[in-house]
């Protein structure tokens, strides 16, 4: 699989966290404009993102340190830079990605996402998914819940880091969940919990 280093993430941005919250919006609409390669990156840490090497703690936090979500990237063509069309797996002990898949599927992802083309659109999406066995192994079912609070978080932290960069996104829970293991080819044990197309505002 082709791997990827991605850059070093960074630690303070232009905007404070008062200005993220305040200009956070769900954004449906984007330019025809490829995210830079620090983009591409820096949105990905603030998925699963270790802060801490010694302890492994990431950027969102996880119940018992179970850390079930695995992070996808679907990647249109010439839409993200030094990077090709694709679906790519976030490494976070790494801080890299391995491509899993080849080709632009961003239409497919879309259809299987009940046709919100702006999915399409979008430079890329960050897709995320959870291995509830991870957590549920130690919480039993009470587990699950705790699965869906950290995608939560996940979540806001996609959007603030989205507005921290000027880009936009939108967290999108409404698709068949087998279409869209299906169009990643996602192994059995993970299940899709949300999508969240990525670019810049138009």
């Amino acid at each position: 699989m082709e791997r990827i280093e991605l850059s070093k993430p960074r630690e303070k941005g232009e905007l404070s966290l008062e200005e993220t919250l305040w200009r956070r919006r769900s954004i449906r609409r984007f330019r025809k404009q490829p995210l830079t390669f620090e983009q591409f990156s820096q949105m990905l840490w603030a998925c699963q993102g270790i802060i801490d090497y010694v302890t492994g703690k990431r950027v969102a936090p996880s119940a018992g340190a179970t850390y079930p979500l695995e992070v996808f990237a679907v990647v249109g063509e010439k839409c993200v830079e030094k990077v090709e069309a694709g679906v790519y797996h976030y490494i976070p002990s790494d801080h890299a990605v391995e491509k899993i898949l080849d080709g632009d599927v961003r239409r497919e992802l879309a259809a299987a996402a009940l046709h919100q083309e702006f999915i399409a659109e979008a430079p890329m999406s960050i897709v995320i998914a959870a291995e509830y066995e991870r957590t549920t192994g130690w919480y039993g079912e009470r587990g699950i819940r705790y699965v869906h609070f950290e995608v939560g978080h996940v979540g806001q932290n996609i959007h603030l880091q989205a507005v921290a960069l000027g880009l936009g996104t939108v967290m999108i829970g409404a698709f068949h969940d087998d279409k869209v293991a299906f169009v990643l080819n996602l192994p059995k044990k993970l299940h899709p919990l949300y999508i969240a197309p990525v670019g810049v505002p138009a």
